[in-house]
């Protein structure tokens, strides 16, 4: 049986984040929300001394011929080494038979997109469509591409990003506005940009809430991603408390790695609170925003369903492209 190898460089040739990849991962939320999609928990592995994490996530969608299989470590000293915080790879996999199809060289990049590409669906389906202002909260790749991934689905005339780390936020902002052709700004005081947004964005593995409740307006979305390990926390509990709708990508798992999570402990929400999820959303199984003073909350933990969908569309534009190198296995 042929197996197809495709490298890093191979695969962002491939694969942009466009609106098809948000349509992609779009219908992947709809898939989970029909039901039939199995999706196990997912395998978490913390290395402390490294300041690392490594994730183990799959789902098999009935209808795709393939699923996937993805290792996706994250060390966040990295950026100090002159590395990339993520790497990875995706194994995809016959449905029908269990054989190794292609090895998905990406170091992380196919989840980078499917993560930005999910925040569009969030915003797409729970932000105001005259949503125009957006900050962010962190400067790294993915307070990046989620910005990007925004300006696809929304009506964007200005963001700013703060970050700790004020420099990063600043040739962030220069980078965004030069490629997107809006104002980007750097800003020291994230209470007020984040009261001036229409979208907020957090993308940090922060342990301690950098989003605070008194600082949200009505209208108001936000897009929490950063929060995907047991003891990462990037909005205070009290956030999801205030929301009029809060939207978790797949309950079970906000619930134990998500903002979710904390919102519990604290005794924001009650444990067994049940929330549509954002496949209930797309498909229109339940509401999304009704008003334009909603506040709402995405809490985006990252599923099994979008590396399967990102890598099954992936290996089909690589062999459109004629991508890759086969060998028999």
């Amino acid at each position: 049986m042929a197996v197809t190898i495709l490298t890093d460089a191979e695969l962002r040739d491939c694969v942009p984040l466009d609106l098809e990849a948000v349509e992609v991962v779009e219908g992947a939320f709809g898939a989970l929300s029909e039901g039939g999609v199995v999706m196990p928990p997912v395998l978490s592995m913390a290395i402390e001394e490294a300041n690392g994490e490594v994730d183990v996530k799959m789902a098999h969608v009935p209808g795709l011929e393939s699923f996937a299989i993805k290792v996706s470590p994250g060390f966040f000293d990295n950026p100090g080494k002159g590395l990339s915080s993520t790497s990875g790879l995706m194994i995809l996999l016959s449905a029908r038979t269990g054989r190794v199809e292609a090895l998905l060289l990406d170091n992380g990049y196919l989840t980078d997109v499917r993560t930005a590409a999910a925040g569009a669906v969030a915003a797409k389906h729970l932000a105001r469509e005259d949503a125009a202002t957006v900050t962010v909260l962190g400067a790294g790749l993915q307070a990046r591409m989620q910005l990007r991934a925004l300006a696809l689905v929304r009506p964007l005339e200005a963001a700013t990003i703060w970050a700790r780390n004020h420099e990063k936020a600043k040739a962030a902002a220069t980078e965004l506005a030069q490629e997107l052709g809006f104002p980007v700004g750097a800003t020291l005081d994230p209470a007020e940009a984040v009261s001036l947004a229409d979208i907020v964005v957090t993308t940090t593995p922060a342990a301690e809430p950098i989003l605070m409740a008194d600082w949200l307006r009505p209208g108001q979305h936000v897009t929490a991603m950063g929060s995907d390990q047991v003891g990462k926390n990037e909005i205070e509990p009290a956030c999801i408390a205030r929301a009029d709708i809060y939207v978790p990508d797949r309950l079970s798992q906000t619930r134990e790695l998500g903002e979710l999570r904390a919102a519990v402990a604290a005794g924001a929400v009650e444990a067994d609170a049940e929330f549509a999820e954002l496949g209930d959303i797309v498909t229109g199984r339940a509401p999304g925003r009704t008003s334009r003073d909603e506040i709402t909350i995405a809490d985006l933990t990252g599923t099994g369903v979008q590396d399967t969908a990102i890598a099954t569309h992936a290996r089909r534009r690589a062999t459109e492209a004629g991508s890759g190198t086969s060998f028999e296995s």
